[in-house]
């Protein structure tokens, strides 16, 4: 009878075969000490060094360790959405591959999971390593973040996670979604959101993969999450109160201009043709973009009753599943 995990580990990586074996062994050494079931599950989020190697040889040594090899790079959202569904653990821990998010602080974040009742603990690296035109940034990004989604977190984009088992088995993660993750958790009804300081290493191999660009992808993601969370079943609420509005807008210019023609009609004062003025032109204007909208708002009811469909990222290779 297969046992079960107490802590499945999801590792998205991008050529990191330098810092895999210190990682898997901190990651066992904590396992061990603690009594933990617990597997591994590392992510090559396709690789261009000899990370896929590594894992290959690595998963000989350890039983606990499974690995997914993508065709290409698919991004981060990605790989975790992938791991995510593979996991088998009462408790899900995310952490990045380039030694940066310490092992150690595992146990404390599965403590809060099974004995405090948290759905969802987020790490918070208060004191950091990166220079400057990293952290502003960030802090930034994660002010903006805190104020549109109400949940009071310093690191939305700290690798370092811990989600309660239905957690990660309800949600979904795509594009550049993952930092986003407690938002998307708060709202599929995961409410208890914690926090955690925790140590933020040094990077030790390697080389990062920030760049400014994800803060603006970032942004961007962060509006479409926040459309598509209030309005993803029930589109016809925003696109037809959109509608609604520039159509009453356009209709009322109109009815008033043709109100005004009459009235000046029967005081026999000289008066423009409605079709002469620019005012019309532009209730015209708002009219169909109202019709328009509201066709909009009625064809994305029919898309979301069809479901969107599935991200398919095509798997190159794997081990242990």
């Amino acid at each position: 009878m297969q046992k079960s995990v107490d802590i499945s580990v999801v590792i998205p990586l991008l050529n990191e075969a330098e810092s895999l074996p210190e990682l898997t062994q901190w990651i066992n050494r904590v396992m061990v000490l603690h009594g933990f079931l617990y597997e591994v599950i590392l992510i090559d989020d396709g690789s261009t060094d000899t990370s896929w190697k590594m894992i290959q040889e690595l998963s000989l040594q350890d039983p606990n360790l499974k690995g997914i090899r993508f065709n290409r790079n698919y991004g981060k959202s990605a790989a975790l959405n992938v791991g995510f569904k593979e996991t088998q653990g009462r408790v899900v821990i995310t952490m990045d591959a380039d030694l940066q998010d310490s092992p150690d602080e595992i146990p404390d974040l599965y403590r809060m999971i099974v004995e405090e009742g948290y759905d969802l603990v987020s790490g918070w690296k208060k004191k950091r390593y990166d220079p400057l035109s990293k952290t502003l940034p960030t802090k930034l990004f994660n002010a903006a973040t805190r104020k549109i989604s109400k949940i009071k977190l310093h690191d939305f984009n700290c690798g370092l996670k811990a989600y309660d088992e239905r957690v990660v088995k309800s949600i979904e993660v795509y594009g550049e979604m993952h930092r986003y993750i407690p938002v998307i958790a708060k709202w599929n009804g995961f409410g208890k959101i914690g926090e955690k300081v925790v140590q933020h290493r040094e990077r030790k191999y390697g080389t990062t993969k920030f760049g400014l660009e994800r803060f603006v992808y970032g942004f961007l993601d962060l509006m479409s999450i926040t459309f598509v969370s209030k309005f993803r079943k029930r589109p016809m609420h925003f696109f037809g109160s959109l509608g609604t509005i520039s159509f009453l807008i356009g209709f009322l210019i109109t009815s008033w201009l043709v109100i005004e023609k009459v009235y000046h009609s029967f005081q026999n004062q000289m008066v423009r043709d409605v079709t002469d003025q620019p005012l019309f032109f532009l209730a015209l204007v708002a009219v169909v973009v109202g019709v328009q909208l509201f066709l909009a708002g009625f064809l994305a009811e029919m898309v979301s009753l069809s479901g969107r469909r599935k991200d398919e990222y095509l798997i190159r290779d794997n081990i242990g599943f």
